[in-house]
């Protein structure tokens, strides 16, 4: 589906998935350079996450790739974007390390790195964008 200016709503949604990440660690609170509430930095992990997976199924979509209606693994999605951009797959398995793992069941919460994580899946969404 693509909307008036021309930017397909994949990607709409997953920079609205990364907002909605970022509205949630501003819930979190800050002290001393980390985050004092772990939920929201999980929930924050999690939102940025599913971000990600919406812009990487329309890309892979977009090079015909035939995306199933269950749960796909990690090793499915790097296989699949390794034959497409290796740049990509090293971005892809970054977002999956920082937002998923760190932030999603971790609840990392140093400022820093959560940026930086965070900073990483906009990047999986640029470059699927990019094509």
């Amino acid at each position: 589906m693509r909307l008036k200016d021309d930017q397909p709503l994949a990607f709409k949604e997953a920079t609205r998935y990364l907002t909605n990440a970022a509205d949630l660690l501003r819930k979190a609170g800050r002290a001393n350079g980390n985050y004092k509430d772990k939920k929201y930095v999980q929930l924050a992990g999690h939102a940025a996450w599913l971000g990600v997976l919406i812009a990487l199924d329309y890309y892979l979509e977009s090079k015909g790739v035939t995306i199933a209606k269950e749960r796909k693994s990690k090793r499915w999605y790097s296989n699949q974007l390794s034959r497409h951009s290796r740049k990509l797959n090293t971005a892809f398995i970054n977002a999956y390390e920082g937002l998923h793992l760190h932030l999603g069941y971790d609840g990392a919460g140093l400022v820093k790195s959560v940026q930086a994580y965070l900073a990483e899946g906009q990047k999986v969404i640029e470059l699927c964008r990019k094509g």
